[in-house]
């Protein structure tokens, strides 16, 4: 690579930096304007978490490749900048899916650099195939996306903040509507309408219909994230089975794989 285009690939980085910070600084102007303050220190955490790339760098000894860092940075800004802040999440059917399968990815490609960085080190004495590098980066993934829905969890119970979101469903299967308390599940099909009463006030119970089904309360939701995490897992592992087999043939996926900084950095072919 010359020297011209490492430079102009650094000038391309420092500008994606510069738009998203002064675009993440507008919406938190605008939303100190409205009064919402928690949308506020929504953005004061994005800002926060735009370091971490630059702190894993410093601390860890390790270089992002460019590639990789960009997809970091606009994951973290769509999620909560456009995500939370702007309801994309509401607007779009499809961006918590798109996020959740880009999370898979991401966690699995560094979960592979850090057994790579190991395997290839002569600092540590072990041997991993290649099946099993893949592996261990699947895994890794999977216990990345396991923890956040635990995150989302916690969250929804301790705060009441829904983040496992809440759907309606026209059907259900349960055994809690079998009258003899069998292990049978009871088909609940075609649900139009539900209606919830809670605690009575004054003036008496508090009614509340849920026209259209019945309210999920986030399994779905859930489980639709884990399984789009377990696709982008699976995607990034078969890439980087044939990226340790042949690394030249398949140099690409070194776009998203950090490395130690005394190796040559290897994410952008010449051109």
């Amino acid at each position: 690579m010359g020297i011209k285009n490492i430079f102009k690939k650094r000038e391309t980085k420092l500008g994606l930096y510069i738009v998203l910070r002064l675009l993440v600084l507008a919406t938190m102007i605008r939303q100190m304007m409205l009064g919402n303050w928690h949308n506020v220190f929504m953005c004061l955490l994005t800002l926060i978490l735009f370091l971490i790339p630059s702190i894993l760098e410093k601390r860890l000894r390790v270089r992002l490749p460019n590639t990789l860092e960009a997809i970091i940075l606009l994951f973290i800004f769509s999620a909560e900048i456009l995500g939370e802040i702007n309801n994309f999440y509401g607007t779009f059917k499809h961006w918590d899916t798109m996020l959740h399968t880009l999370n898979g990815f991401l966690a699995a490609a560094i979960g592979f650099s850090l057994i790579d960085i190991l395997n290839r080190n002569d600092k540590f004495h072990i041997s991993m195939s290649p099946l099993f590098v893949a592996l261990v980066s699947f895994c890794f993934s999977m216990t990345i996306g396991v923890m956040w829905e635990f995150f989302e969890f916690t969250g929804d119970q301790l705060l009441n903040m829904d983040m496992q979101k809440d759907r309606i469903v026209q059907r259900i299967s349960t055994v809690e509507l079998e009258p003899d308390g069998k292990n049978i599940p009871v088909i609940v099909d075609n649900i139009q309408q539900t209606v919830i009463y809670s605690q009575a006030n004054k003036e008496g119970p508090v009614e509340t219909v849920i026209e259209g089904g019945y309210l999920d309360i986030g399994l779905i939701d859930t489980m639709k994230d884990l399984i789009v995490n377990f696709i982008g897992a699976i995607v990034f592992s078969i890439f980087g089975l044939l990226y340790i087999k042949n690394r030249d043939r398949y140099k690409f996926a070194g776009r998203f794989i950090p490395t130690l900084e005394s190796e040559q950095p290897s994410e952008e072919p010449s051109e």
